[in-house]
């Protein structure tokens, strides 16, 4: 019999697809990229040769790019199965480089959904690698690293070491720049909402809103008092009838918005769980700009409403995609089996299906039916006018596809019935002055929207920018919104002043646009790459001789130099924006942005019980409070480091008390020994937030708990709750304490396999291993082996 290798990226991917195959089948997964660019070397691509890159192998992909090539040389051929876009074509073309000396006969198969079915249909078309799709990712992939070498290069030196640009996460942040500059440049205006509360005859409440807003103090008090000293009457009464239509099923892009607008998922939580429920065989693959849905998947949809709702409920609807670059895959996002309400290892992966199934089944549904009801009411026996008053009631007829997608179905509002003429009797009137608001900073969810509607990015690409602009520290996410720091404000208005047109929204998807070209064949990988790079490349050097910006302009004149007087000049340092003095380096008085004064050689006071003095001082982290003074460095020595404690995010320097001071100076807090382990619990803030830990399990703590007042007993029922696990993961076996640094040795499970965990890397165990019977030795063996 003839042995053929499958070749997938995830090892759960594989035990999925292991299950359809038969006799004559071997499945092994590559963990995903198995070579990629050099990091940080710009001769990684050959520019004078053609934009050649230059590949390295992976790190820490050895053993497995081994055994694919010891697999392919038994086998009698090998099909490459990765996903079905550009990345896994490219990653198909990888693999075949890495292991065409132990097997030529190569050929690439895809499918759109890990079923049965599809599995073995895929089987009957294999083909050729598409060139064309594996140039348009290289294309990308060579695209963002000039960009970002060229770009991080230049503003490390006229900037601050270390900040980075990038061709898409810029434009991304430049988006959300122009938004906070809009914020900033809003002036308020005030206005009044004006409120009538009545009885109708039938003593029913009825309150009404006033429909124009009224800008002056003035014509709001004539129209009170208008109110107060006339009857009332129902001058009419609207109802209409409106359809509500089914929304198509999931692009990628429209569920990471409703997954972060419903579920409170960032996108790369969403797109984490989106990707265990493809490997599992649960749904489509979900990296799509598509809404078609392939006639076998609507047919069982219909079949399913016609059985459970009846043939009122159901409409087929044929989607088309909006956008011009549906490219990534054949199909919306949408379940792989109808019948199946609920899927998924964890309760993130379940949550994730629910919306899926209710968004892919409720598009093919009746339209809601909603009956509208406007009540409009005025003053009568009046020689003055005042404009309407009215009130809005709504109720759902007919509820179509609301049947299946209860949440996007609102609350009913009733009104009472009336008739036109309808005498009401005043109750009271009610004036409330506002003031107009900013637009909104961005969610993710709207961030997203704004990027597809602009034609910035790809479906596999909006959650890489969602992180890396967070991750760099250019935005913060506040809540849900997303605001940029004093860092990502001084990197975009560089980036716009000196290369506005390569961070535009026209350049950005007219790049996308030529790499879709690319991909289809149309146009040439080189001439691409040339045409951007040529004229790129002479406007980074074009700005290599401006000055370096070591100022952000003039400080308030309200806050003069503390040391000698001066005037001050706003600086950007790693804990955010601070006011220098004008002459530094011959004077180097400082103070915080909001004018409040660091002087770090007076202390605040000193410590009621151990007599210390206590320091309020400024770092890279921002303000923090220190015991005693810091330690003179000596070349060879390690000084100690003294105890520090930062001060809270909320609390403004020029606020804190020697009082305040000794209090964050109590964590981190030892709240006792753990009564199994007799290793301490200890309670702190982090990078993270507040947390307690006990021997590597740390906690987070939430609401009331906080780390300067939880108790040694609730600490201990915290810690007696199961801890969540990343996607998939649950805790197997703790094995025991480890004999130096006393953290539980832990053994985890996945669907991938059982393993240990050594920082962020994963320690595989043997398949043989018996877990019930593994001991410290072993885990340590197994760590000291690795």
């Amino acid at each position: 019999m003839s042995q053929t290798l499958v070749i997938v990226e995830s090892p759960a991917k594989a035990k999925t697809i292991e299950k359809y195959l038969g006799k004559g089948y071997t499945v092994r997964a590559s963990v995903g990229h198995v070579r990629d660019l050099p990091k940080s070397n710009k001769d990684a691509v050959d520019i004078e040769g053609g934009f050649i890159p230059h590949y390295i192998q992976s790190s820490g992909k050895e053993k497995v790019i081994k055994e694919l090539r010891a697999e392919a040389g038994k086998a009698d051929s090998v099909l490459l199965a990765t996903d079905p876009d550009r990345e896994g074509e490219a990653i198909a073309w990888h693999v075949a480089e890495l292991i065409k000396d132990a097997n030529k006969n190569q050929k690439r198969i895809v499918f759109h959904e890990i079923t049965e079915p599809a599995v073995n249909e895929a089987l009957k078309h294999p083909r050729d690698i598409d060139m064309h799709l594996k140039e348009a990712q290289e294309a990308r992939r060579v695209l963002d690293r000039l960009v970002g070498y060229d770009l991080s290069g230049l503003i490390w030196k006229k900037v601050r070491y270390g900040l980075s640009a990038g061709r898409v996460q810029s434009p991304a942040l430049r988006i959300i720049m122009e938004r906070e500059r809009e914020i900033r440049a809003f002036i308020p205006e005030s206005y009044f909402v004006l409120s009538a509360l009545t009885k109708t005859p039938s003593k029913t409440d009825l309150a009404l809103t006033c429909s124009i807003e009224p800008r002056e103090k003035d014509e709001a008090e004539r129209i009170v008092k208008i109110g107060e000293t006339h009857p009332w009457e129902i001058k009419n009464i609207k109802e209409t009838e409106q359809k509500r239509t089914p929304r198509p099923p999931f692009t990628t892009s429209t569920l990471q918005q409703v997954a972060s607008t419903r579920l409170g998922f960032s996108p790369s939580r969403t797109m984490g769980a989106a990707q265990k429920l493809y490997e599992s065989g649960h749904i489509t693959y979900m990296r799509t700009d598509s809404t078609t849905m392939s006639a076998l998947a609507q047919k069982e949809i219909l079949s399913l409403l016609t059985k459970e709702y009846g043939k009122e409920y159901v409409t087929a609807r044929t989607y088309k995609t909006k956008s011009k670059s549906a490219q990534e895959a054949h199909e919306a996002v949408r379940p792989s089996n109808f019948s199946k309400r609920s899927a998924g290892m964890t309760d993130d992966q379940k949550k994730l299906y629910t919306l899926i199934w209710e968004r892919a089944v409720s598009s093919q549904m009746a339209d809601a039916i909603v009956k509208r009801t406007k009540i409009i009411a005025n003053v009568t026996e009046c020689s003055e006018t005042i404009p309407d008053f009215s009130t809005n009631g709504s109720r759902i007829m007919f509820p179509g596809w609301l049947a299946v997608d209860t949440r996007a179905r609102g609350e009913d509002t009733e009104v009472p019935k009336l008739n036109t003429g309808d005498k009401l009797s005043l109750t009271e009137m009610l004036s409330e002055g506002k003031e107009t608001q900013p637009p909104s900073r961005y969610t993710e969810a709207g961030l997203i929207k704004e990027l597809e509607k602009r034609g910035i990015g790809r479906p596999s690409t909006y959650a890489s920018i969602m992180k890396t602009i967070i991750d760099r520290g250019y935005v913060e996410k506040v809540g849900k919104t997303l605001t940029p720091t004093d860092t990502g404000d001084l990197v975009s208005s560089f980036l716009e002043e000196h290369f506005a047109k390569y961070i535009g929204d026209d350049f950005t998807s007219e790049m996308e646009n030529e790499l879709d070209e690319i991909a289809n064949g149309t146009r040439g990988y080189t001439e691409t790459l040339t045409e951007f790079y040529t004229p790129f490349s002479a406007a980074v050097a074009a700005k290599e001789h401006i000055d370096k910006i070591t100022n952000l302009g003039a400080g308030p004149e309200e806050f003069p130099c503390p040391t000698c007087g001066s005037g001050m000049v706003i600086k950007l340092g790693r804990g955010g924006k601070f006011l220098s003095c004008d002459t530094y380096p011959v004077c180097d008085g400082a103070r915080m942005i909001d004018g409040s004064q660091i002087k770090d050689d007076e202390p605040l006071g000193r410590h009621p019980e151990t007599g210390e003095d206590i320091f309020l001082l400024n770092g890279r982290f921002g303000p923090y409070v220190q015991l005693g003074p810091t330690p003179e460095k000596i070349k060879g020595k390690k000084s100690i480091t003294p105890k520090r404690a930062s001060v809270p995010k909320e609390k403004s320097v020029a606020d804190v008390t020697l009082e305040d001071a000794v209090h964050y100076l109590i964590l981190p807090r030892e709240l006792g020994l753990h009564p199994e382990t007799q290793e301490p619990i200890i309670a702190n803030t982090g990078r993270f937030g507040p947390y307690i830990g006990h021997v590597g399990d740390f906690r987070s703590l939430k609401g009331d708990d906080t780390p300067y007042i939880i108790s040694f007993e609730r600490a201990l029922e915290i810690l007696k709750e199961p801890k969540k696990m990343r996607s998939g993961e649950k805790l197997l076996k703790e094995v025991g304490l480890h004999p130096k640094t006393k953290k539980m040795l832990k053994v985890f499970e996945s669907k991938s396999g059982r393993y240990m965990k050594r920082g962020f890397a994963r320690i595989w165990l043997p398949d043989e291993t018996d877990v019930a019977k593994f001991s410290v030795e072993d885990a340590l063996a197994l760590l000291t082996k690795k």
